[in-house]
């Protein structure tokens, strides 16, 4: 199998062991396996020096039997239809756990963000936008930042989305787009939310196993908006982190970096690279680090058979979508290391993003203790729910939170029926 088909076919595989141990109906499994709609549009962009370059976009809708479909958007020189397909699919899943009135869905630009300049970046967004057309709205479909993208991007998209909608109903279409700037009608805690789910996550863990966090070590992959948000507040809580890496290299501190001056390191220079604390490693000296926890943050298919060997951590959440795969997986099985899947583990941004959503249709605005308190809240019976079910049929959590995942829709289709 060529490596961009790796990651899809690791879904699939996900949804169809599901839908096996949840004895969901093969009508269902077959709707399931394949996204409802995929569009590719090419659209030509004027560059900084007056030449014209022609671009290509995907929005990939998998399901919307829930609600109006849901996904990021990611700007990046590797973006590929399989892998969207299979982001999408993951999109159903994980707002089926927690039980969000969403569907799933992904979409991107091929490019890479970081050789546009700002106002490149912006003629590309409101082209991307334009070239979407009606295929996005906010009660069909709703984008969300993703790898290459931020609140700025949204702004962009909201602003061009409005701006070619009915005039009466133009104020309406703000919540086209969620992760956008609180100014410009985003929420408090949003750019947080993923980061602060994942340590949700890891202090249940911690919680079920009486085990305390503080003077604990983790391993950080993927310094973005995920991984920084995760090493500061895990900086809070005691634990240190110990290594770090992203595209550009890996780096070793066992004194621990400061996730504050990292942060701002990464904002201003796009990556760690440079970075003046720590020492300079291998990748595979990386992962073959001791630790107690690992975060990979980053890109799909980063963990393998090989890493999943090497490495000395207790506890794997996974901040990204589909870091580990099945091989990985079932080597970290053998071994015992505890794996908080990527449908539990990053669902803080949706969830979060739905809030967002709600409060634009209701014209309110909720403060920072609200959004949070309800992520909390959200996360933690999430993964309660997720255990339990592991517990009590021996599943793996990741094969529970799958299969609570694919119960839901079934039953939604049970009842609802296939129209006509």
């Amino acid at each position: 199998m060529t490596e961009p088909n790796v990651f899809l076919a690791s879904i699939r595989q996900q949804m169809d062991r599901a839908a096996t141990l949840a004895h969901v109906p093969d009508h269902v499994r077959a709707i399931l396996a394949e996204p409802k709609n995929e569009l590719i549009v090419h659209f030509p962009v004027r560059m900084d020096d007056g030449s014209f370059r022609l671009f290509k976009g995907y929005r990939i809708q998998h399901n919307n039997l829930l609600g109006p479909y849901k996904g990021g958007l990611r700007f990046h020189q590797d973006t590929r239809l399989d892998d969207l397909k299979a982001l999408s699919a993951q999109m159903t899943l994980k707002c089926a756990l927690m039980n969000i009135p969403f569907g799933g869905a992904k979409g991107g630009v091929k490019c890479d963000p970081s050789s546009l300049s700002s106002d490149e970046l912006m003629r590309v967004t409101r082209r991307f936008t334009h070239a979407l057309g009606a295929n996005i709205g906010p009660e069909y479909d709703i984008p969300a930042p993703d790898v290459g993208t931020d609140a700025q991007v949204m702004v962009w998209i909201m602003d061009t989305y409005m701006n070619t909608a009915g005039y009466s109903g133009r104020n309406a279409q703000q919540r086209v787009v969620t992760g956008k700037s609180v100014e410009c009608g985003g929420t408090e805690g949003r750019a947080q939310a993923t980061g602060k789910g994942v340590v949700h996550c890891i202090t249940e863990w911690a919680r079920e196993r009486g085990i305390a966090l503080e003077g604990k070590t983790a391993l950080v992959q993927g310094y973005g908006k995920v991984g920084s948000h995760t090493a500061l507040i895990l900086s809070k809580l005691g634990v240190s982190v110990v290594g770090v890496g992203d595209h550009t290299g890996y780096r070793l501190n066992p004194e621990g970096f400061n996730a504050h001056r990292m942060a701002e390191y990464v904002k201003k220079n796009r990556s760690i690279e440079g970075y003046p604390a720590g020492e300079a490693c291998s990748r595979a000296d990386f992962f073959a680090q001791e630790a107690d926890i690992l975060v990979p943050a980053a890109l799909q298919n980063q963990i393998g058979a090989g890493e999943a060997k090497t490495l000395k951590v207790k506890l794997i959440v996974e901040g990204a979508n589909g870091p580990v795969m099945p091989d990985g997986d079932a080597v970290l099985q053998e071994r015992g290391i505890d794996v908080v899947p990527d449908l539990l583990a990053n669902a803080g941004g949706v969830t979060v993003s739905y809030y967002e959503w709600v409060q634009n249709g209701r014209q309110e605005i909720w403060d920072s203790e609200k959004v949070e308190g309800r992520l909390e809240r959200s996360m933690k019976r999430a993964y309660q729910r997720v255990a339990e079910r592991a517990r009590e049929q021996g599943f793996s959590m990741r094969e529970a939170a799958n299969v609570l995942a694919v119960e839901r829709l079934a039953r939604v289709y049970a009842e609802r029926m296939i129209f006509p």
